[in-house]
């Protein structure tokens, strides 16, 4: 096991996967420069190395724009400087976990409002392929902004010409632990999956129906139809039953069924739960949100909080 892994598993509560790479990552490309521009050379991201400044943040917030409903968190955050001249990269990192609603395009707006820069570049690297359409809205922007979308087994790939020192090391360890090394060849368990996806689709549609679905409309008042879709499996890790708990639909709602369907490694494993979750935007977020910590207050070992906490406006 990787020392970053050990690290990981030291976190008491839900583990920030995504968040601590990002951090390892950021650190590297401040420790090595060389090997950053080597890469986003690699990908024809930038075209020269000409830079005497280079400036790395992780985690930098921005202040929403008049058209956007919330403030943004960016990940990575890269300005390269000439001393004339001021190039800025957002970079936006999943590993197993997908975009948010309109998230790339969010970060393309801020990006083409940021003063005195020239060129405008947001990066969008995926553990799992995750096609995303906005070149056309990134020229459209003006200044426009450039959209490349990478892949974390190319940047394994790369990083392995200059694996020479002990954190190089540890981070391709680390990338192999939780499958972002992988390629487009199909494994034996890549097979046998193949083989059994619609028995264990069937599985899972007939455990959902019948005497659950009777007793989660009497708990609930209802189900949606074709709740249970292969939808919710592809963008959310879920194959779940749910109805609104709200007249405007995604404002409250419940879901009950099988969750963490894309793990990360073979020792992980699916598991049976049911979730209740509310909108940032909704008016009655206040009053729910107290409502879940009452619940979880008294029942810690059942329910788990995420993001419950109440944010202005």
């Amino acid at each position: 096991m990787s020392l970053f892994t050990n690290l990981l598993n030291l976190h008491l509560a839900n583990k920030p996967r995504e968040d601590f790479f990002t951090e390892i990552v950021a650190y590297f490309f401040s420790l090595n420069n060389d090997i950053l521009l080597s890469w986003l050379k690699h990908h024809s991201i930038i075209s020269d190395q000409n830079y005497s400044s280079i400036k790395i943040s992780t985690q930098q917030e921005h202040k929403r724009l008049e058209s956007h409903t919330e403030d943004s968190r960016l990940d990575i955050v890269v300005e390269l400087s000439t001393g004339l001249n001021t190039d800025v990269i957002f970079i936006e990192s999943k590993i197993g976990s997908t975009e948010g609603w309109q998230q790339l395009e969010k970060y393309a707006e801020i990006l083409s409002k940021l003063p005195n820069v020239r060129h405008r570049i947001l990066i969008y690297i995926t553990r799992d392929y995750d096609p995303k359409e906005i070149k056309t809205l990134g020229f459209s922007l003006k200044p426009k902004v450039n959209f490349y979308q990478l892949r974390w087994h190319q940047f394994y790939a790369h990083l392995q010409q200059h694996a020479t020192d002990i954190l190089a090391k540890e981070i391709l360890i680390f990338i192999r632990k939780n499958g972002m090394s992988t390629t487009n060849q199909f494994s034996s368990v890549d097979l046998l999956t193949m083989v059994n996806f619609n028995k264990t689709l069937n599985l899972m549609e007939s455990t959902l129906s019948e005497e659950v679905q009777e007793k989660f409309k009497l708990a609930f008042g209802g189900v949606i139809k074709g709740a249970a879709s292969r939808t919710q499996w592809k963008w959310d890790e879920r194959y779940i039953i749910y109805t609104h708990l709200s007249s405007s639909t995604w404002d409250f709602w419940c879901g009950l069924g099988y969750f963490n369907l894309n793990p990360s490694n073979v020792t992980d494993y699916p598991y049976l739960g049911i979730f209740l979750q509310v909108s940032a935007g909704f008016r009655e977020r206040p009053k729910i949100i107290e409502s879940m910590q009452k619940v979880i207050n008294d029942k810690p070992n059942i329910w788990t909080p995420v993001n419950l906490k109440v944010l202005p406006a």
